[in-house]
C-alpha cells in the first residue's frame, strides 16, 4: 500500500519534466525552464513534510495519505488549464501533497518492518519514486500523443485522486492510535526541523541528502530536456531512456538496502553512493553526438541507480537515530533538508547551463560535491562505527 501511495505521488511530481518539450512551446517559454517547475512543486513539499509530523499524529499516515493524493490531483487538474500561472499554483499544490506521502509511510513501516530488514524494507517502498519516475518516462509520452499534455495531466491527476479515495478503508486498521491533541498550529509546524538541527548526526544526515537530492534532480528534471536538445532524440525515445534510468534505480534501491542491512554499514553504503553518482556524473563531460544510444542507456541507468537509489538506505538509517516516538518529525524535519536542496539545484542548474551552454559539463559540475560528501562518508565511516 505504501509502495503505491509513493509511486503515484511520484508520477504527478515528475510528469512535469516528461511533458516539458510537449508544454513548453505552448506555454511560451523554453524546456529547460521545467527547472522552475519542479522548484515551486519542492517548495510546496517542503512545506507539506515540515509540517507532516503534526498532521500524521493528529489524523493518521492514511488519513494524511489520502489528502497527500488529492492535492497532487488538484494540483495537475490546475495545472491543466494551460495558464503559466496557473501551472504554478498547480505545482505547489502537487508538492504539498508529495511531501507528507514519506513520513506518514515511515510511521508505519517503523513498526511493521523486521528489524534486520529495516533498511531493505524502506527502501522497496521508495522503489516508489523511481518506479513513479519510469512510468512517467514510459507512459506519459504516449499519453501527450493521444491527449494532448493537458489532457494527460487532467487523467495522471484523475487516477492519482482516485486511489486517494481508494485507501480509505485502511484507515480504521492504522489511524486506529492517532492522538486527536497534537498540535497542527503554524508554530509546531517547522518544529521537526528544528529537532533535526538540535542532533549533530542526524543533521549530518539531513545535509548529505541536500546534496544528493540536488544531483538526484538534475536527472529527473533534466534527461529528458538534454537527450531531445542535444542528441534530436524524440521524445518518446527520451522517454525510454528516462524509465531505463528509473528501473535502474530501483534494482540499486533494492540492492543497496540488502547491502546496508547485511553487509555494510548504511553510511558506508551512502558513501559509496555518492561517489558512484559523482563519478557517473563526470562521465557527461564527453556526452556528444558521438555516442551511440546504448551509451545514453548506459549513463542513465548508472545515474539513476546511484542518484536516485540512495533514499532508502538514508530513511532507515534516520530511523534508528530518531528519538522514541518521532520517527514522522525526523523523518519530515530531515526531508524538509532533502527538498531544499531540490528547490535550490535547478534553478542554479539552469543558470550554469546558460553560462556553459552544455549539458554535459553542467552535469559534471553538478555531480562535484556528491563525489566530496561520498568521500567523506567513506573516510569517517570507521570513526561512526
Amino acid at each position: 500500500m505504501t509502495l503505491a501511495i509513493q509511486t503515484l505521488v511520484s508520477v504527478t511530481m515528475y510528469c512535469g519534466p516528461v511533458m516539458a518539450p510537449a508544454a513548453a512551446p505552448l506555454l511560451g517559454v523554453s524546456p529547460a525552464a521545467v527547472g522552475y517547475f519542479v522548484a515551486a512543486a519542492y517548495i510546496g513539499s517542503m512545506i507539506g513534510t515540515a509540517t507532516a509530523g503534526g498532521w500524521v499524529a493528529r489524523f493518521g499516515p492514511i488519513r494524511v495519505s489520502q489528502a497527500g493524493m488529492l492535492l497532487c490531483g488538484c494540483g495537475l487538474a490546475i495545472a491543466a488549464s494551460g495558464a503559466l500561472p496557473a501551472v504554478v499554483v498547480g505545482a505547489l499544490l502537487i508538492g504539498l501533497g508529495y511531501g507528507p506521502a514519506t513520513p506518514a509511510s515511515s510511521v508505519i513501516l517503523a513498526r511493521a518492518a523486521p528489524p534486520g530488514r529495516l533498511a531493505l524494507t524502506f527502501s522497496i517502498k521508495q522503489t516508489g519514486v523511481p518506479l513513479g519516475t519510469a512510468i512517467a518516462g514510459a507512459t506519459v509520452p504516449a499519453l501527450v500523443l493521444a491527449l494532448g499534455w493537458q489532457g494527460a495531466a487532467l487523467a495522471i491527476g484523475i487516477a492519482c485522486a482516485l486511489f486517494g479515495v481508494v485507501i480509505f478503508p485502511l484507515s480504521k486498521k492504522y489511524d486506529s492510535d492517532r492522538n486527536r491533541a497534537a498540535p497542527v498550529s503554524l508554530r509546531s509546524a517547522f518544529a521537526p526541523v528544528l529537532l533535526v538541527m538540535r542532533h549533530r548526526r542526524i543533521m549530518l544526515l539531513a545535509a548529505t541528502s541536500l546534496v544528493y537530492a540536488g544531483v538526484q534532480i538534475t536527472l529527473v528534471a533534466y534527461l529528458v530536456a538534454f537527450l531531445t536538445e542535444s542528441f534530436a532524440l524524440s521524445l518518446v525515445l527520451a522517454g525510454m531512456v528516462m524509465a531505463a534510468s528509473q528501473l535502474a534505480s530501483v534494482a540499486g534501491r533494492i540492492l543497496w538496502g540488502a547491502a546496508a542491512d547485511r553487509l555494510l554499514s548504511r553510511r558506508t553504503v551512502l558513501g559509496l553512493l555518492g561517489v558512484g553518482m559523482g563519478v557517473t556524473a563526470l562521465f557527461a563531460l564527453d556526452a556528444g553526438p558521438h555516442w551511440p544510444l546504448w551509451v545514453l542507456f548506459v549513463f542513465a541507468a548508472a545515474l539513476g541507480a546511484t542518484a536516485v537509489g540512495w533514499n532508502g538506505v538514508f530513511l532507515a538509517e534516520l530511523s534508528r537515530l530518531a528519538p522514541p516516538g518521532r520517527i514522522a518529525d525526523v523523518t519530515g524535519g530531515s526531508s524538509f533538508f532533502t527538498f531544499l536542496g531540490v528547490v535550490v539545484t535547478p534553478p542554479l542548474f539552469h543558470f550554469v547551463l546558460n553560462l556553459t551552454s552544455s549539458y554535459g559539463m553542467t552535469y559534471a559540475l553538478f555531480g562535484l560535491p556528491a563525489l566530496v560528501v561520498g568521500s567523506l562518508l567513506l573516510l569517517t565511516s570507521h570513526r561512526a562505527r
